[in-house]
């Protein structure tokens, strides 16, 4: 199995609209939103090593919040994911896979994590 690199941005609360009861489709609702990557990366990281051998954090929180369009209606957080995981692997070619877990923080009632985890890997 290949060496690879993890990024990780955990626990973004994101506001989107989305669902597909009408209580659920006029506001947008809360989302805790996290996103893994995973890439190939170079044979070893140096003290000296620069950024353009890795990829920044801001890419991966920029896919789950400002990337994500306005005034777009998601039936399915599934759809959410998708735009998320799209976004990320157009946008390094280095990316192999992307893992997005999405949390409706609207529906819960205990604390409990209520949500799917969708993973793309590059074709």
């Amino acid at each position: 199995m290949p060496d690879l690199l993890q990024l990780q941005v955990h626990d973004l609360q994101v506001d989107v609209l989305t669902g597909i009861y009408s209580e659920e489709t006029h506001l947008p609702q809360p989302l805790r939103i996290s996103v893994t990557a995973d890439l190939d990366l170079p044979e070893r990281f140096a003290p000296d090593t620069p950024l353009s051998a890795s990829k920044s954090y801001i890419d991966l929180k920029h896919a789950a919040t400002t990337a994500l369009p306005q005034g777009v209606h998601f039936t399915l957080i599934e759809g959410v994911a998708e735009h998320i995981c799209e976004t990320v692997l157009l946008s390094d070619s280095r990316v192999r896979r992307v893992e997005v877990r999405i949390v409706k923080l609207a529906i819960a009632e205990n604390g409990e994590s209520i949500g799917i985890t969708l993973v793309r890997n590059r074709r």
